[in-house]
């Protein structure tokens, strides 16, 4: 982490954002007082999961979307 005024940043803000895409965390001073962090964006390069990844290994049932038990559904209620 580098501390660095807004000065220093209005003389030359190209060096302090070529040193955020290095990976450095700046922080922005004022009054001697900390008001702003520039810090690089973290990318991640994961691969998506493939569509389909587990298809064939659960079947939805017919009954899925069916009303519940009346005592299952009067312990939800709180009955």
């Amino acid at each position: 982490m580098l501390n660095v005024t807004i000065d220093e940043i209005q003389r030359d803000p190209l060096k302090y954002i070529r040193l955020a895409e290095t990976g450095v965390t700046l922080v922005i001073i004022q009054a001697n007082r900390p008001i702003a962090e520039l810090k690089p964006i973290s990318t991640s390069n994961k691969e998506l999961r493939p569509f389909g990844l587990c298809a064939g290994e659960f079947i939805v049932p017919d009954d899925f979307d069916a009303p519940l038990p009346e005592d299952i559904l009067s312990a939800f209620e709180g009955k």
